[in-house]
């Protein structure tokens, strides 16, 4: 590293060691509506137990990177069924969502603050043979710890987003020694992978994205349909939602002209239910929870003008329970989320204007006829509801299912180049 390099490195560490004990306390402050943050907190500082050497280390961040994970994670031990997986997070949802990626043998943490010390004892304790980090996960310390210790570093299903691209080039100082010491990047488009060599990365492959690999449960699907079918009319599917995204709706919402349809909202953050709830009730809507039946709907949530989605792990049964659905994170300035999984579903997608996370999956799915994109929330209710109230409907059912077909693939590219490392 340059003496630049070298300064921007030791201010970065600096500053995060100042912020340590204020990062250390939103996490247990954030812990009172989501207990899984208090959970083995002393992770986060690289104080983990110990494991048997030899793991491959894959991160994991959160809910969304740890559902991609899971086709990777099968791909890998088809090829190694030996394998001991290392798995870390982030996030409680990500931490509860991995769980079921893990069997005998295997191991759960957090990944350890980017501090010089944490990333030492995690490594000391856990010693890897090889890492893999899913999708934007390049932290300085981290990767300069692994480097030191001869541990390869994986990013895998890489994406790195324009305005990402260019926020990074304020602290390329920082990034670009930290993107040159990954041994090997998966990038999810050609797109990324021109971004992310811009940005530092030395050997960069195009790989694909990870979450058309990864199947809707059956037993979900079959659920949502018949959720479906009980409901008796079209069923418009929030899904995703982000703050603000869901008064939007509500706005636009009021302004439907006769019966409005069945109306599903699924929030991101689970500590965000009971507000969204009172939102709901506020604008008039009689609403149901979902955590308040088990497989089959009761007689009052059927009668409800609305269901809230308080639960984690069914979003296939909500989009095979739609007819269409408004992706969240699109509507805010924030890139959209995953629409991969809803065409996976069958469900056709209704976009707003935000989509710089999944860019290239937002092109292709309009493209296919799939899904539409919309200037803001009103265009894209209107579009909603034509698409329920038309043909249409079952026609982009079938083009969503046959775009997530079309692209599956990146699971053993990416399995095949990482068994080559170990």
């Amino acid at each position: 590293m340059t003496l630049k390099q070298r300064a921007a490195l030791a201010a970065y560490t600096f500053a995060l060691r100042l912020l340590l004990p204020a990062i250390l306390l939103r996490y247990w402050l954030r812990g009172r509506k989501e207990p899984g943050y208090r959970v083995a907190m002393r992770e986060r500082l690289g104080c983990g137990p110990q494991v048997e050497p030899g793991s491959l280390w894959l991160h994991a961040v959160s809910l969304g990177e740890t559902r991609a994970a899971t086709a990777l994670v099968e791909a890998l031990r088809a090829r190694r069924p030996d394998m001991r997986l290392l798995l870390t997070h982030g996030t409680a949802t990500g931490r509860e969502a991995g769980q079921a990626l893990t069997r005998h043998g295997d191991h759960q943490s957090w990944l350890p603050l980017d501090t010089p010390g944490a990333v030492r004892r995690f490594l000391v304790r856990t010693r890897p043979a090889l890492g893999v980090l899913m999708e934007t996960e390049i932290w300085p310390n981290l990767l300069h710890g692994a480097e030191g210790r001869g541990v390869p570093m994986v990013l895998a299903n890489a994406r790195l987003s324009e305005k990402s691209a260019r926020q990074g080039e304020r602290f390329g100082a920082l990034m670009r020694p930290a993107a040159a010491v990954v041994t090997d990047v998966l990038a999810q488009s050609e797109d990324d992978a021109e971004r992310l060599r811009e940005a530092g990365a030395r050997r960069v492959a195009l790989s694909g994205n990870l979450k058309f690999d990864v199947r809707p449960s059956p037993a979900l699907l079959s659920r949502g349909k018949r959720w479906h079918a009980a409901i008796g009319r079209p069923v418009v599917l929030a899904a995703i939602t982000r703050e603000g995204e869901e008064a939007e709706l509500m706005r636009e919402w009021g302004r439907i002209q006769g019966r409005p349809p069945f109306l599903v909202v699924v929030p991101r953050h689970p500590q965000r239910f009971d507000e969204v709830e009172a939102l709901l009730v506020a604008n008039g809507l009689r609403v149901a929870r979902r955590s308040a039946w088990g497989e089959s709907p009761p007689v009052e949530a059927l009668k409800a003008d609305a269901w809230l989605g308080d639960s984690l792990g069914e979003m296939p049964q909500y989009y095979a329970s739609a007819d269409v659905a408004l992706l969240g994170g699109s509507f805010m300035a924030l890139g959209g989320h995953n629409l991969i999984e809803a065409a996976a579903c069958g469900c056709p997608i209704v976009m707003g204007p935000s989509t710089f996370n999944f860019a290239e999956a937002a092109k292709q799915a309009t493209l296919a006829g799939a899904a539409w994109q919309e200037p803001d929330m009103a265009h894209a209710l209107r579009r909603a509801l034509q698409v329920i109230d038309s043909e249409l409907r079952e026609l982009a059912s079938q083009r969503a299912l046959a775009f997530a077909a079309t692209h599956k693939g990146a699971a053993d590219r990416m399995a095949d180049r990482i068994v080559r490392l170990l």
